[in-house]
């Protein structure tokens, strides 16, 4: 199975749009954006593409746009992050148990992937899915994404169909879990063993979550 390729060129218009992009922006990275966090994560969240002055501009996914500030915040609030906000590839946050990817590596026209691109990227993000271990969560942020993890898993799309409040079984691996919503977030702690749920360098400081049954709950 093929590795993230930060030089891949595969989708002929999409290697067009970047050179173009990076004509128009010089200091953008304008490359594929290869997956950031833990390598040992068991969670793993699955994004659409790098957004054009997002991603694409600064190399790490979910950083530099409006999206990654509800979602480093989100991961922050639950333990995932030890900070609220992703600045740049070089401002030393670290994610704990935790990775990001797209679905698609590279920014596509007006945000937009074409089948074809989506399915030719899916190579990389299946062998990012075969690295996970047993148990693990994958959230999918939108129905490309949820798709996209689907066909990595050689799940049909009817087994599974995106919502907002849906939790599915993957067959692939014992007890792993599709997810589509951002908020489940807070629930995922007892599935992951609650590691995910420590908030980093903060010692004994107490923090709330969401139980999962809509309450609260205290924990070091």
């Amino acid at each position: 199975m093929p590795e993230f390729d930060p030089h891949c060129v595969a989708c002929p218009r999409l290697a067009s749009h970047l050179s173009n992009v990076r004509d128009m922006y010089p200091t953008y990275f304008a490359r594929p954006v290869p997956p950031f966090g833990d390598l040992k994560a068991r969670l793993l969240i699955v994004g659409l593409a790098p957004g054009m002055h997002g991603a694409n501009r600064s190399g790490r996914p979910f950083t530099g746009d409006h999206a990654g500030i509800l979602l480093y915040e989100t991961l922050y609030r639950h333990g995932f992050s030890d900070r609220r906000e992703s600045k740049h590839p070089r401002d030393g946050l670290r994610l704990k148990d935790c990775r990001i990817t797209n679905a698609v590596k590279c920014l596509p026209p007006a945000n937009k992937p074409l089948p074809a691109e989506i399915a030719t990227c899916n190579l990389y993000l299946a062998t990012e899915l075969s690295k996970l271990r047993e148990g693990s969560v994958l959230l999918a942020l939108g129905t490309i994404a949820h798709e996209a993890v689907l066909k990595a898993n050689k799940l049909k799309r009817s087994g599974a169909a995106s919502g907002a409040h849906e939790s599915f079984e993957l067959r692939r691996g014992p007890g792993e879990r599709l997810v589509d919503r951002l908020a489940a977030l807070g629930a995922l702690g007892d599935h992951l063993g609650g590691d995910g749920l420590r908030v980093l360098g903060r010692g004994d400081a107490r923090v709330e979550r969401e139980d999962g049954r809509g309450g609260r709950t205290r924990s070091r």
